[in-house]
C-alpha cells in the first residue's frame, strides 16, 4: 500500500509514515484513535481532485476506497445514508438505480463524497446551495477515536461546522443526504457574444434552474449553458453516441489538449488559439437525467482557482478581469468559469450568508499561472472575496478570519474537539491556525 501520495493536478504530493484502508467502523476508529494516542496527525485521502493540499497526509493516511457504497436508503422521505469514500460518480449510479436524485451537483464526479461537501464543492443555479446544504445528517470520528452524529437537531453547532469541515473536526465516516426522486434535465449550450451574456446576465440566473458561462479571454464569444428541470415523466433525449464521442471526447478533450500542448509550446499562438477556441464553439440541445448533464468529462489537465465573490460584485470583478488579463506577461490558454448560488448557513461555506457568484479561472498545467492567479486573488479579494476550500490560493487564517463571520466559532470548536491537532496538516495551520492557537 502506497505511503505516497499526489492530487489530480500534480500541484500538490505527501508521502504518509503509514496507511490505514479501514472496512469497518471500529477499523476507522481503532485508526484515529491509535494514531492520537502515539502523537500522530490523521488525514483521509479522498479522490485527489483538490487542488490544495488539504488531504495531504504526513504521518496516517485513511484511504476510504473500501469504505464505500450506500447504507440505507428511504424511498419516501428521500433521506440516503452513505459512506464517505464513495465518489460521486458511483453515488450518483446508485441513487438512479433507486430512482432517486442529488438536487444539485458541480461538474465533476470523482470527487468522494466527504471530500466534496468537506471542500465546499458546489453547482450552479441561483435558487439552489452546494453539495453541503443538500446533507441532512454526518457521522463523525473524532479524536479520541469516539462516534458522533449532528444534524440540524443533533449538535447543531458541530452540523453548522462540520459540514463544510476541511476534516478539521473530525473523519467524517457516513453522510446522510436529502435525495428527490430522479428528474429529467434539458440542456441547452451554445456559443453568445460576450456582451450580451453580461447584460443578461441577471435574467439568465433568474429564469433558468442552473446557468454558468465559459468566459475566454482573448474572445468575442462566451459559452453558456442553461440546465433546466422538464416535467416529471418526460423522456430522456440524450445525444447520440456518435455526437457524444465528437463533442465532447474529440473536441473538448483531444482537440482541446492539442491547442493546449501547442501554446505552452509556443505562447505566443494562446492568443490566437484561445479566440479560435471561443468562435468554434457548437451548439447543443439534449435533455437526459440529470446527473448525466450536470458532470463532464475532464481530460486535460489545469490547475485551477475559485472565489466566492458577492453577487452584486460579479460585473465589477468581471470588468476589472476583461481589463488586466490581457496585458498580462505569461498568456492563459483557459478559459473561465462563472456560476451562481443561493446564501446558506454553514460556517466555513463561501455562500455563508450571501447569495454568490464564483469565478473559477484555470491554466492549462505546465504553463506559467502564478502571475494571473495572483491578479485574480487581488481582484476578488478587494470585493470580499472568499477562496474555494480546494482551489489555488494564498491566504491565511489572518486574512480568512475577516471574510467569515462564524471562523472564530470554528476555530473554538476545533480546538474544542481537537485540541492535539489530530487531524492537522500544514494546509489546516495556514488557513485556520496551529490547533493549539487561540483567536
Amino acid at each position: 500500500m502506497s505511503t505516497a501520495w499526489r492530487n489530480w493536478a500534480g500541484t500538490e504530493a505527501a508521502v504518509a509514515t503509514g496507511v490505514s484502508r479501514p472496512r469497518h467502523l471500529e477499523e476507522l476508529s481503532s485508526a484515529v484513535r491509535a494514531a492520537a494516542q502515539a502523537g500522530g496527525t490523521v488525514r483521509a485521502r479522498g479522490s485527489g481532485h483538490s487542488f490544495t493540499a488539504v488531504a495531504a497526509a504526513h504521518d496516517l493516511a485513511l484511504d476510504l476506497t473500501n469504505w464505500t457504497g450506500v447504507v440505507s436508503a428511504d424511498q419516501d422521505s428521500g433521506l440516503v445514508t452513505v459512506r464517505a469514500g464513495t465518489t460521486l460518480r458511483e453515488l450518483n449510479a446508485e441513487l438512479d438505480r433507486l430512482g432517486l436524485a442529488m438536487t444539485n451537483l458541480g461538474d465533476i464526479d470523482a470527487q468522494t463524497i466527504a471530500g466534496a461537501i468537506s471542500t465546499g464543492t458546489h453547482g450552479t443555479g441561483a435558487r439552489f446551495g452546494g453539495m453541503a446544504t443538500q446533507v441532512a445528517a454526518l457521522q463523525l470520528v473524532l479524536a479520541d477515536g469516539s462516534v458522533t452524529t449532528c444534524s440540524a437537531d443533533e449538535r447543531p453547532e458541530l452540523f453548522a461546522a462540520a459540514r463544510v469541515g476541511l476534516g478539521a473536526l473530525g473523519v467524517i465516516s457516513t453522510v446522510t443526504l436529502r435525495t428527490e426522486p430522479s428528474f429529467v434535465l434539458e440542456a441547452q449550450e451554445r456559443p453568445e457574444p460576450l456582451e450580451e451574456v453580461l447584460a443578461a446576465l441577471e435574467e439568465n440566473c433568474a429564469t433558468n434552474d442552473h446557468f454558468e458561462f465559459y468566459w475566454f479571454p482573448y474572445g468575442r464569444y462566451a459559452l453558456t449553458k442553461r440546465n433546466n428541470r422538464l416535467p416529471a415523466g418526460t423522456s430522456p433525449r440524450p445525444l447520440s453516441r456518435a455526437r457524444r464521442f465528437v463533442e465532447y471526447r474529440l473536441m473538448e478533450n483531444t482537440a482541446f489538449g492539442t491547442l493546449c500542448r501547442v501554446g505552452r509550446a509556443v505562447p505566443g499562438l494562446v492568443a490566437p488559439l484561445n479566440r479560435l477556441s471561443s468562435s468554434a464553439l457548437s451548439t447543443r440541445s439534449y435533455s437526459d437525467v440529470s446527473h448525466r448533464v450536470f458532470a463532464t468529462n475532464r481530460n486535460v489537465r489545469f490547475v485551477e482557482s475559485e472565489y466566492a465573490v458577492p453577487r452584486a460584485a460579479l460585473g465589477e470583478v468581471l470588468a476589472e478581469l476583461r481589463a488586466r488579463v490581457p496585458r498580462l506577461a505569461d498568456p492563459v490558454m483557459f478559459p473561465a468559469e462563472i456560476r451562481v448560488a443561493a446564501a446558506d448557513d454553514i460556517w466555513l461555506s463561501t455562500a455563508y450568508q450571501r447569495d454568490s457568484a464564483y469565478i473559477a479561472v484555470h491554466q492549462f498545467v505546465g504553463m506559467p499561472y502564478r502571475e494571473y492567479f495572483d491578479l485574480f486573488e487581488s481582484v476578488a479579494g478587494a470585493v470580499g472575496g472568499r477562496p474555494h476550500w480546494g482551489k489555488m490560493h494564498s491566504l491565511d487564517a489572518a486574512t480568512l478570519r475577516e471574510r467569515y463571520p462564524r471562523f472564530d466559532d470554528f476555530v473554538a470548536l476545533r480546538a474544542e474537539l481537537d485540541p492535539a491537532g489530530t487531524f492537522s496538516n500544514p494546509y489546516l495551520d495556514r488557513v485556520l491556525g496551529k490547533a493549539a492557537e487561540k483567536p
